[in-house]
């Protein structure tokens, strides 16, 4: 289908630093805090010390929320709250400082980075740095036609590996990784329910803004005609991405893949970064090890594929917004587990 080889991801991405976090832990044992008493933060602590290839650890200072924006042809079904094609009004939100994401980015002084891939407006409606990696207006109805051209697919696939590279380039030290879609937990909850061998009743939630009984059902047919479509190309996972992703998807994917290339960590919001996630772990085992999940959202898609990768979810607080927020959230909590792993007094 592509020229592009998704095998070499395997041969690129190397698993954090083991050496570095035996020597974490051997630090905090001469900690004159208790063993156990910071609980997860030490943990945190020692995963960062890996990534970072450093003991003690360097504080999380130049941390990036990342957002990428699609419309899903399927939302014309009416399996989402919001309007088909609505995802321009949430990036214009978030934007102008108005969204949930944005108030706790200025409050945690992380800036945030907009990606449009497939928002389905005129260009010109939004600013050029946001657009200039769009790969087409709005993603296929996925439970009758593919999401993507083949070309299109590699294009934000692409995309996405050259977004993770800028950002480490960049010096960017943690990525909360978030999304902007109208429809787009239907084509994720496709994505986990194909690559976990499961129905669409179990995998099929309420979305961020919680949708009623009947639309639930529209949801849960769109995702079972998907699936149909899914199985034949399981094997592929860009020609999979293709057929019942979308391009804010493919390029997450790309993204998650090359920033673990990169050495980057990477901190996942809800269900739309967790089935590219689990698309890029197909891809190359060791990736998992560079993401953390920031948070539940209650979505059962999304349980089921961290549960498929081994993640742990940092907070439950049933958040489940998007955009990132609930990501956004954790990251107090491992910017203080780099502190207390760099600064608590230790005995020589």
């Amino acid at each position: 289908m592509s020229s592009l080889n998704l095998d070499d991801f395997a041969e690129l991405i190397e698993r954090p630093d083991g050496g570095a976090r035996r020597d974490a832990e051997e630090r905090r044992a001469r900690s004159a805090v208790p063993p156990g008493a910071l609980g997860r933060l030490d943990e945190l602590g020692e995963w960062l010390a890996a990534a970072q290839q450093k003991v003690p650890v360097r504080p999380v200072e130049r941390p990036r929320v990342l957002l990428f924006a699609g419309d899903h042809g399927v939302a014309e079904l009416g399996v989402s709250a919001r309007p088909a094609g609505g995802t321009r009004e949430l990036v214009r939100a978030v934007l102008d400082g108005a969204s949930p994401v944005a108030v706790l980015a200025r409050r945690l002084g992380a800036p945030v980075r907009v990606v449009d891939m497939a928002v389905d407006c005129d260009p010109q409606e939004l600013p050029e740095e946001v657009t200039r990696h769009r790969v087409r207006r709005s993603s296929g109805r996925i439970d009758v036609e593919d999401a993507l051209s083949a070309e299109e697919a590699e294009a934000a696939f692409l995309a996405g590996m050259a977004i993770a590279d800028e950002e480490a380039d960049a010096g960017t030290d943690l990525v909360v990784l978030g999304d902007l879609s109208v429809g787009g937990t239907t084509a994720a909850s496709t994505l986990i329910a194909a690559l976990c061998g499961t129905d669409a009743s179990v995998v099929t939630g309420r979305g961020g803004a919680p949708i009623d009984d009947l639309a639930w059902m529209r949801k849960c047919a769109a995702i079972r005609d998907a699936l149909r479509r899914a199985r034949p190309v399981l094997g592929d996972q860009l020609e999979l991405l293709a057929a019942v992703g979308g391009a804010d998807l493919a390029a997450m994917t790309g993204f998650l893949l090359q920033s673990a290339v990169r050495r980057t960590p990477v901190i996942l919001d809800g269900v739309v970064s967790a089935a590219c996630a689990l698309v890029a772990q197909r891809v190359a085992f060791r990736a998992p090890d560079w993401w953390l999940a920031g948070q539940t959202s209650g979505e059962p898609a999304q349980a089921k594929a961290l549960d498929r990768i081994a993640l742990n979810p940092l907070l439950d607080h049933g958040v489940s917004a998007g955009e990132g927020t609930g990501a956004l959230l954790a990251l107090p909590l491992v910017q203080a587990a780099a502190a207390l792993a760099a600064e608590l007094p230790v005995r020589d």
